[in-house]
């Protein structure tokens, strides 16, 4: 059974066009609830978080009419992060988490993801069985057995609270001054708090939301004002979220930008030297660099690849019983303490290899120097098929063999937008830049 609405990370598009339509949502929601009610009976619960669009208003009552009509009883816990909402599916024991969000994209654009009884996204599998259900006549439930919708107030609190737990009892940040930028996004309470709670001199960024602000010159797909931010106030470190916060980039005292193959070198390190890496082996993506591989190497320790999406990291950790994986763009995920990429629990690891080494974030975020790397992304239209034209075919065999015992390459369709994303690597810079314009040129010209 394939999948034909859901890509790498749920359903996303452009808000109030299909699939991101009130009409869609609620058929979804309708759908999502058929799925997890099987078996007939009442009680069925579904906790529901979003960021901070303008359109997660009108997706949140459309999946909530949906949802309530099969019989599902609705917990709305309003703005949090996505690993919150993760987190409060379990704690909750809801058999459905869902988060109506589109990560790092701008406003314009949102998305629904879906987490099963234990936290984790649902499988292909069940996203499929979803669509399935959609395709056919929704089985609505009787009069009396309509389900119920609440607001959860202390959800955030909870999330809070929980956050604050994963670094060691006692533990403090107290002399750090911590630059924080929520992206105007999801995490624009909870973040400054918890950094707050434990010690740290905190200054927020992004943290105004207005609907239509969201990843918008800040965060972590924009970390210039962060990094501006954190030199002209003497910070520490700054800390870049993203619009659901499920990823992090990291800027050390200088304003330089570390990204998630770096932190995955330093936590793989530390839980490597002690012990707690599961099977000494990390889980990354065909995107992390190839120095992070060599870094790994050299202490004994292993990196297993995954296709690109942290739901593919997850997936294959979870196969292999490992704790620790992620991607280049700073989704880091810890299973020990979450079931999806957490951005600020990843930076609280961060803060505490600084204050327990005592060494700056510069040292700490250069574990590794990167093999050059490039990557430029090409957009396409609906219905075009760049990738199957016979003069790019051609010209990725010719750029594999330049590459092969030098670097290597890798060109693929975005599971969250209309792009194609040529990346390649090679210990020559001037090689690197000519095979990446030169398949960039041969995409563009079969568009």
């Amino acid at each position: 059974m394939s999948r034909k609405l859901f890509g790498t990370d749920g359903v996303r598009g452009q808000a109030n066009s299909w699939p991101m339509t009130a009409e869609l949502a609620l058929k979804l929601g309708a759908a999502a609830g058929r799925y997890f009610r099987q078996d007939g009976k009442n009680g069925h619960r579904v906790v529901i978080g979003k960021d901070t669009r303008l359109s997660c208003y009108m997706l949140e009552n459309a999946l909530t009419a949906g949802l309530t009509s099969t019989g599902m009883n609705v917990l709305l816990l309003g703005p949090v992060p996505t690993p919150a909402v993760g987190f409060l599916t379990r704690s909750m024991r809801a058999d459905l988490g869902i988060m109506i969000s589109a990560s790092h994209n701008p406003a314009t654009d949102n998305g629904i993801k879906f987490f099963g009884p234990d936290g984790f996204k649902l499988s292909d599998e069940a996203e499929a069985e979803i669509e399935a259900i959609l395709a056919a006549e929704a089985q609505l439930a009787a009069p009396l057995e309509i389900g119920r919708a609440r607001r959860i107030d202390d959800g955030l609190g909870r999330y809070v609270e929980y956050a604050k737990t994963t670094l060691p009892r006692g533990a403090r940040l107290g002399g750090l001054k911590v630059v924080i930028d929520c992206a105007n996004g999801a995490a624009y309470k909870a973040a400054p708090e918890v950094l707050w709670e434990l010690g740290a001199e905190v200054i927020p960024l992004g943290v105004t939301p207005n609907g239509t602000n969201i990843n918008q010159g800040v965060g972590s797909t924009a970390p210039k004002t962060a990094a501006e931010t954190v030199v002209a106030h003497g910070a520490d470190l700054g800390i870049c979220l993203d619009g659901d916060a499920d990823r992090v980039i990291l800027i050390d005292e200088h304003g330089q930008v570390a990204d998630g193959d770096q932190l995955m070198a330093l936590l793989a390190a530390r839980w490597g030297a002690d012990g707690r890496l599961n099977a000494g082996t990390l889980v990354a993506t065909v995107m992390s660099n190839l120095g992070l591989e060599r870094f790994l190497q050299g202490r004994g320790l292993h990196l297993e690849r995954t296709n690109v999406g942290d739901r593919y990291v997850v997936e294959r950790m979870r196969a292999q019983g490992l704790n620790l994986g992620g991607e280049q763009s700073g989704h880091i995920v810890m299973t020990d303490y979450a079931t999806t990429g957490d951005g600020l629990i990843a930076g609280l690891q961060f803060l505490l290899a600084m204050a327990e080494t005592g060494q700056p974030a510069s040292a700490l975020t250069r574990q590794f120097d990167p093999v050059p790397q490039k990557l430029q992304n090409v957009r396409y239209a609906a219905g075009q098929v760049p990738m199957e034209a016979a003069s790019v075919l051609a010209a990725i065999a010719e750029a594999e063999a330049q590459l092969v015992g030098r670097g290597r390459l890798l060109i693929r369709k975005s599971g969250t937008e209309p792009l194609v994303r040529v990346m390649a690597e090679c210990e020559d810079p001037g090689l690197l830049d000519t095979i990446v314009a030169g398949l960039v040129a041969e995409i563009e010209a079969a568009l």
